[in-house]
């Protein structure tokens, strides 16, 4: 008999609640990414799901030069494993700003880009690079209905003309973020998403018509990656490819991407005949859905949580099915980016064999910077 592809035949050498990686899925998941677009180049994955080094110098080795990342730290480790271009996904306020500087002096052959959405920040990081005789490549942040940040494309244009000449910053591109656009139909998906580039190439020709400057759009994220790939030109974004996730694997049928990370956990307690208390709190499993849709067991279907606390959580046994404590559970993460980051550290599994660890090194804020 054939055993699971996620057992780990030496799992009592692990601790739980543990995270796990299985490399070949991880190289997999990369293989499916690179295959799935007209050009690599069009590639900037998202970093922030998986904080390791590790993995983003298995993307670089994949053919992929361009990236994106949503803090400081999550820029360091990327310049740390060679990456040549790194997006911050973010607009640095305050001392965030003189953090990018520096990274960017420590790292010079990197080239590092953030995100404006408003004359005064853009004002700031102008006088700040300028100051030291630098110059910061930045990306107009546009919001096309999220609502989270960003400028309304309408507006952008007025943007453009004020900050463009702005010494110390120089305009490269238009950013747009449509995370709120996950519907499980795919055509309803599909008209969204074109309804969002329309308004960024709108912009982004009218730029160009008047300044003469064709500036790079990036765009979407994981669930818009579908609609945005099959398009001639735009970098995309998706980020949970690599390790994938059951929140997205429910309404994102038609993307080809496998489970490479799960928590493993045991049960430590069976306080009544029908109810088992497993070591996966709040703590090592991302929380913020509702109770039913925080992790599922691939070895434990019928379980059926019924209360969750930092260092517990508690399930509801379905008739016929017993449990005992000491097994151990296989869960996969309804939202595997939060989950990383509860991880300083993750197993690597390679053949059904736990055989080392991969530190999550940006889940901090501050690596060296």
């Amino acid at each position: 008999m054939n055993k699971e592809w996620y057992v780990v035949d030496n799992v009592a050498e692990l601790d739980s609640p543990a995270l796990l990686i299985y490399l070949d899925r991880v190289a997999s998941n990369i293989e499916t990414l690179t295959g799935s677009i007209n050009d690599v180049g069009r590639l900037r994955p998202h970093v922030k799901t998986h904080k390791s080094l590790e993995v983003c110098k298995l993307m670089l080795k994949a053919g992929i030069r361009k990236f994106k990342c949503a803090t400081i730290a999550e820029a360091e480790m990327l310049a740390m494993a060679g990456a040549p271009d790194v997006l911050l996904a973010y607009q640095p306020v305050g001392p965030k700003a003189n953090r990018l500087l520096s990274v960017g002096q420590q790292f010079p052959s990197t080239r590092f880009s953030c995100l404006i959405d408003n004359v005064p920040a853009a004002k700031a990081l102008s006088d700040l690079f300028n100051s030291y005789n630098l110059l910061v490549a930045v990306f107009i942040d546009l919001n096309v209905g999220m609502n989270r940040t960003g400028i309304a494309p309408p507006d952008a244009f007025s943007l453009y003309e004020k900050v463009h000449s702005f010494n110390g910053i120089d305009v490269v591109g238009l950013h747009a973020y449509d995370g709120h656009i996950r519907d499980s139909d795919l055509s309803v998906r599909k008209n969204r998403c074109d309804e969002v580039f329309n308004l960024v190439v709108e912009l982004q020709q009218q730029i160009k018509n008047k300044f003469n400057t064709a500036l790079t759009i990036v765009i979407g994220g994981t669930p818009s990656y579908s609609v945005h790939s099959t398009r001639s030109t735009g970098e995309c974004s998706p980020g949970t490819f690599i390790y994938w996730d059951k929140g997205y694997a429910d309404i994102l049928k038609e993307q080809q991407f496998s489970f490479a990370a799960l928590v493993v956990s045991r049960v430590i307690s069976k306080p009544s005949a029908d109810i088992i208390c497993v070591d996966l709190g709040h703590k090592s499993i991302a929380s913020e859905n509702p109770l039913t849709q925080r992790v599922y067991f691939l070895n434990g279907p019928n379980l059926t949580p019924i209360g969750h606390s930092e260092e517990h959580m508690v399930f509801k046994v379905a008739e016929g099915k017993s449990y005992e404590v000491g097994d151990v559970l296989y869960g996969v993460p309804f939202h595997i980016c939060p989950t990383v980051a509860l991880h300083e550290r993750a197993a690597v599994v390679e053949n059904n064999q736990l055989t080392g660890y991969w530190n999550n090194v940006s889940r901090n804020r501050k690596i060296t910077i």
